[in-house]
């Protein structure tokens, strides 16, 4: 691991944009396309979110955001401690939504999926989840930039 961040917000939704600001911020080392922190804090941003909506229903909890840069990969977890995800594998199907009443599209893990090169989902004991996301920055950017 070539660098780490750690990051811990209070779950509202004023702390989206912060989040992911931060998170854009921390990459940067790597020379990332505009594109690139936009797919990134696209990502970060639905992940927050899911935490103050989902996790703790807009209640009171933490978020917790660990970054870490190894090599030419950054990869992304952010854990909650709230509720818990009942069925993993059917939440990470495209339009499920739990609030079907709200302006919800059941799309976050699918926009987190198609914006990260992975994305994993799991449980984080005693409760919460910690979803996990890795983008891999291309290593002849940088060489082809040098040639210019």
């Amino acid at each position: 691991m070539d660098n780490f961040m750690n990051l811990k917000i209070k779950a509202v939704g004023k702390n989206e944009a912060f989040a992911r600001s931060v998170v854009g911020a921390f990459c940067t080392e790597l020379n990332p396309t505009i594109d690139e922190i936009s797919d990134i804090k696209t990502a970060v941003s639905e992940a927050v979110t899911n935490c103050v909506v989902h996790a703790y229903n807009y209640g009171e909890g933490e978020i917790e955001i660990i970054a870490e840069i190894d090599g030419r990969c950054l990869h992304i977890e952010i854990r909650d401690r709230g509720v818990g995800i009942e069925n993993i594998n059917q939440a990470r199907q495209p339009f499920f939504t739990t609030k079907p009443n709200e302006e919800r599209s059941g799309m976050g893990f699918t926009v987190m999926e198609s914006f990260m090169d992975s994305l994993d989902v799991f449980p984080n004991s005693p409760q919460g989840t910690v979803v996990k996301m890795s983008k891999n920055f291309d290593m002849n950017k940088d060489e082809q930039a040098d040639e210019k």
